[in-house]
């Protein structure tokens, strides 16, 4: 594992060397997960562009850090962050690198104070913001991490899977109790978690995006949309599938084939250099053309990995390309207030060839 991590930090040092910086200080738990191996509550890392990083972490995690983080030196101090960038003083950084969307204005003017206190009348080093750098290379997945996303769409399937045999989602009972035996399977599957709180909308409920389960009973006729995934090693997947309880009404049938259409047209649409706008547009204009653009009422898909929302953003005010290695959800949906909705979506690698389908259960309209 160490090997991996030190190719993903060589990979930021080069970025931060590009920028002029002498180091770089990463705050992110999941950025710090990502350069290190470290899975703890506290931990920063102070990477520097001529080698010789530092990781930072408290007490409690001395044993952990030994194990997980065996091939860098290691600072223990309550004061992690404080200790790290008082560190950085004194190995000579001129210009640190800091991940301003993680750090808070306290947290911003904390650092100031203790970069003057470190320099002690010498000069302080220029605070620089490195923006989402971390991000952008975690949207490239290498081969273990795609496996692990392999992993935990397999659970999601298999999870779904068994429920649907088991006859657990049936007229009677609650969005919340299938929402807590879905979860219950994945762990017993082998999640460590579910990616997210599970949503499980039925009825009128199907026609909110992103409905929390309530007491709301199913009911034959009505529409049974799950939106669900399984962490595995970190790695979270994402699938939805909506079904139909007993009879599948014909307004039923034409939303569902629809969306079924614009979810084929945004897998297809999936390649190396495609714009995210272009990719949502593929998906949209078919809705859009069926004259139901304003029940599409948010982005085509995302990024997953670490987190379950993370880069590329695909959606019409997205920006920038997809390149090979990219794991991403494609998942339109059409949503009619008062009635009912659906949404399909998969879990998708972007290849040099076609996208690598990891979300496996059908997507014909299942009817219960």
């Amino acid at each position: 594992m160490s090997e991996r991590e030190a190719g993903r930090r060589d990979r930021l040092r080069a970025t931060a060397a590009e920028a002029g910086l002498d180091a770089v200080l990463v705050t992110n738990l999941l950025n710090v997960r990502y350069l290190t191996g470290f899975t703890g509550s506290n931990g920063a890392l102070l990477l520097r562009t001529d080698g010789g990083d530092l990781f930072g972490t408290d007490g409690r995690y001395t044993t952990q850090a030994s194990t997980q983080v065996p091939d860098l030196e290691l600072l223990v101090d309550r004061g992690t962050v404080s200790a790290l960038a008082a560190a950085a003083v004194r190995r000579g950084a001129g210009r640190l690198g800091f991940e301003s969307h993680d750090v808070t204005v306290d947290g911003l003017r904390g650092l100031e104070r203790v970069l003057a206190d470190a320099a002690d009348g010498g000069t302080v080093p220029e605070l620089v913001s490195i923006r989402r750098a971390v991000e952008a290379l975690r949207a490239i997945k290498d081969d273990g991490e795609v496996e692990a996303l392999r992993r935990a769409c397999a659970v999601a399937d298999r999870a779904l899977a068994e429920l649907a045999a088991e006859g657990a989602l049936r007229p009677g009972r609650t969005e919340l109790q299938v929402g807590h035996e879905l979860d219950a399977r994945m762990l017993i599957l082998g999640a460590e978690a579910p990616s997210f709180e599970s949503i499980v909308a039925t009825g009128a409920n199907s026609a909110i995006p992103h409905h929390r389960p309530d007491a709301t009973v199913l009911r034959d006729g009505d529409f049974l949309k799950l939106d669900f995934g399984a962490t595995v090693q970190g790695y979270h997947s994402d699938m939805t599938r909506t079904l139909v309880l007993g009879h599948a009404a014909d307004w039923q049938q034409e939303v569902y084939a629809l969306v079924a259409a614009a979810q084929a047209a945004g897998r297809a649409a999936l390649a190396v250099g495609a714009e995210v706008t272009a990719v949502d547009a593929a998906s949209r204009d078919l809705i859009v053309a069926a004259g139901h653009g304003d029940h599409f009422t948010h982005g085509l898909g995302h990024g997953v990995g670490l987190e379950i929302h993370e880069a590329p953003g695909i959606s019409a005010l997205g920006a920038g390309r997809l390149a090979a290695g990219m794991a991403v959800t494609v998942e339109p949906g059409v949503y009619l207030p008062g009635h009912g909705g659906v949404r399909i979506e998969d879990t998708l690698i972007v290849t040099d060839d076609e996208p690598e389908l990891l979300t496996l259960t059908s997507k014909e309209l299942l009817v219960l």
